[in-house]
């Protein structure tokens, strides 16, 4: 059984068990949402929590954490029902080793701080201060939560315990109290300059936002909201929610397995975990990580920073990952027709050209050379010669990425 099945099967949903999940491929998908079974979330607490992660990660958390998630301005006083201010958006950022390689990808959350949330009957705000006790100073966090690879989460939290030393944080796996959601598909608006969910922004009437409203279709009244993904906005909507609850906006026809939500990144070309992201072998830029926002070329030291400078600044990244398709000598679509792991060759000259790192169904990613997105380029599976593979080019890779193909292309 492969590792993402064992996980929805150990990981149901609580409180939300009953529900039908859509089990085949929808014929019109829309708007879906699921329940990560293979993230796990990590609370970092304490008076030092956002420096401690800013001075490991591959991201400038600071800055993340300073900018709210939406720059609209309020329009009214503050509520029982509506935060005082929008909560910071996401980051997205990794751990590597000192030798540049990936480790861990780490979704950072900044929740709002308990005198800008409900209580649990809806009726008032929470009392006392931020999370983790007193005041946040200079807009640092106290509380940091961070949505994870499951598989990993164990040695993630020794992993950081052990560069812990003497700063204040306290870190634990908190996996039984909430859970990472996505919501994502065609019909997700994702052009608002906010990060927050449009639809929920939308509520309300006349030329204001009902913020007791908005706040209620956000997150259930208790501060816990839908987010725009870090990485990309057609990605859709990522959150942290309570184990106990289905989060807002998500419709009892619409939640979906997690493989739908798998097949989306990877029609996209978007890894995600060490199943699909080497451990201790990746290199963050061949896997688009400067794309995806996962990287500051402009923050200070961090750990594994000089290969990423080096690599960044010579500008030469010959291979990448990118999302490929299965089909036969006819062009039709194969399922489960490729293993991960199998090696891609060009047919005329038997050069190998990559590695299948995901497939699910007649689609997969691999880590390939350039060259494969020649449009003369006839590649298959090294020990399946029936298996023809056919390299897509992102729409949201930039024009760099490809401009020394494109210039080889138009000399021959």
């Amino acid at each position: 059984m492969p590792p993402l099945a064992r996980r929805l099967l150990r990981r149901l949903p609580r409180g939300g068990a009953h529900r039908l999940l859509h089990a085949g491929p929808p014929s019109d998908p829309g708007v879906l949402a699921c329940r990560l079974a293979s993230r796990a979330v990590v609370r970092f607490a304490g008076p030092e929590a956002a420096r401690f992660l800013h001075s490991l990660l591959t991201n400038d958390l600071l800055a993340a954490f300073s900018a709210p998630a939406s720059a609209a301005p309020q329009r009214y006083g503050p509520t029982p029902n509506a935060p005082a201010r929008g909560p910071a958006a996401p980051a997205y950022a990794a751990l590597l080793t000192p030798q540049g390689r990936f480790l861990y990808d780490l979704f950072l959350y900044r929740p709002p701080p308990r005198s800008q949330m409900l209580d649990r009957t809806g009726s008032a705000p929470q009392t006392g201060e931020a999370p983790g006790g007193g005041r946040e100073e200079d807009g640092e966090p106290r509380e940091v939560l961070a949505d994870v690879d499951a598989a990993e989460v164990d040695e993630l939290v020794a992993c950081f315990k052990r560069y812990r030393l003497r700063s204040k944080v306290d870190i634990d796996n908190v996996s039984e109290d909430f859970a990472c959601w996505q919501r994502f598909g065609s019909n997700v608006v994702h052009t608002e300059p906010a990060a927050q969910e449009p639809e929920a922004q939308s509520i309300g009437w006349g030329q204001g936002t009902d913020h007791t409203g908005e706040s209620s279709v956000q997150g259930d009244g208790h501060g816990w909201q839908w987010l725009k993904d870090p990485r990309l906005d057609y990605l859709g909507y990522r959150g942290i929610f309570p184990a106990d609850m289905i989060p807002p906006l998500v419709e009892s026809d619409k939640q979906a397995d997690e493989r739908h939500y798998q097949l989306w990144r990877i029609k996209n070309g978007v890894a995600e975990g060490s199943t699909e992201i080497p451990k201790g072998e990746a290199i963050p830029l061949e896997y688009n990580f400067a794309g995806l926002n996962a990287i500051s070329f402009e923050k200070g030291c961090y750990i594994g920073q000089e290969l990423i400078a080096r690599t960044h600044h010579r500008g030469v990244i010959r291979k990448r990952l990118m999302p490929m398709k299965f089909v036969d000598e006819n062009g039709q679509e194969l399922e489960q027709a490729v293993a991960p792991g199998s090696e891609v060759v060009d047919d005329a000259s038997g050069k190998k050209i990559g590695t299948v790192n995901t497939a699910l169904g007649s689609r997969g990613m691999g880590l390939l050379r350039l060259e494969a997105l020649k449009q003369n380029s006839d590649l298959r599976i090294s020990d399946n010669k029936d298996v023809r593979v056919k390299a897509i080019k992102p729409d949201w890779w930039p024009a760099e990425w490809t401009q020394v193909l494109e210039q080889q292309s138009a000399v021959a």
